[in-house]
């Protein structure tokens, strides 16, 4: 096993430790919590040795580091999740390889996802990405819309022809109420969820959590959490 192999195993066994902990503490299953691994700006040779460790779902932020990773690893059993903040002039190359969008917070991103998906051929899963700082009707400073925008977006979201409403996610706040108060703000993301599915049955994704604050996330009741710098180490700078 090469070092860099080593070191992944080893971080993903603190993580995994860290999770099954906290599903422990919740009363929870751990086969309730999937990992989601947040590779950025780490090459896709860290991609396949993840792949080799088991891992099955990674993330990427932008556009420009996922293409050519995902093109790279498209010999792997992967699910692709597109985690950041999205310009409609990304979203053809997006629908291209991920599975699930976490970041739709808009009506026109919808639409175009939606055109996006159905010229690729694909069906994109899609979650609501909530911004718990935000004012009513708005968008939150990190992305993500104003908790009183998901019926609508939602319903958009299920009508829209290769589209497909998985859930909700959401970033912890910086500012507002919810600032400092990680697992409050991710237990008004499952109070959301559950209201979600009285029209939406099967979009039970709950996505919460990275590296800093996964427990709380996992307490709450988040399905899935997006774990990072504690399992790549730092990023490398951008060039």
């Amino acid at each position: 096993m090469t070092d860099r192999k080593s070191e992944l195993a080893e971080n993903l066994a603190r993580v995994e430790e860290r999770i099954a902990s906290a599903c422990v503490a919740a009363g929870r299953s751990r086969q309730e919590v999937t990992l989601i691994v947040v590779t950025k700006t780490h090459p896709a040779s860290d991609v396949r040795l993840l792949a080799d460790l088991g891992v099955r779902h990674v993330a990427e932020n932008r556009d420009q580091d996922a293409a050519p990773k995902a093109a790279a690893c498209a010999d792997l059993p992967l699910d692709w999740h597109f985690v950041g903040q999205l310009q409609t002039n990304k979203v053809r190359s997006v629908a291209g390889y991920a599975h699930v969008v976490q970041s739709v917070d808009r009506p026109k991103l919808v639409t175009a996802l939606s055109a996006a998906a159905e010229g690729a051929g694909r069906e994109l899963g899609v979650l609501v990405q909530i911004a718990l700082d935000a004012e009513s009707g708005e968008r939150g400073t990190r992305g993500g819309a104003a908790p009183d925008l998901l019926p609508e977006l939602a319903d958009l979201v299920a009508r829209a022809p290769g589209l497909r409403i998985d859930g909700l996610m959401t970033v912890a706040p910086l500012s507002g109420e919810y600032a400092g108060r990680e697992q409050a703000a991710f237990e008004r993301l499952v109070e959301l969820s559950s209201s979600l599915r009285a029209d939406h049955p099967t979009a039970t994704m709950v996505s919460a959590g990275m590296s800093a604050d996964l427990e709380q996330a996992v307490r709450a009741g988040a399905t899935h959490v997006r774990v990072g710098t504690a399992v790549l180490g730092a990023r490398p700078r951008l060039g």
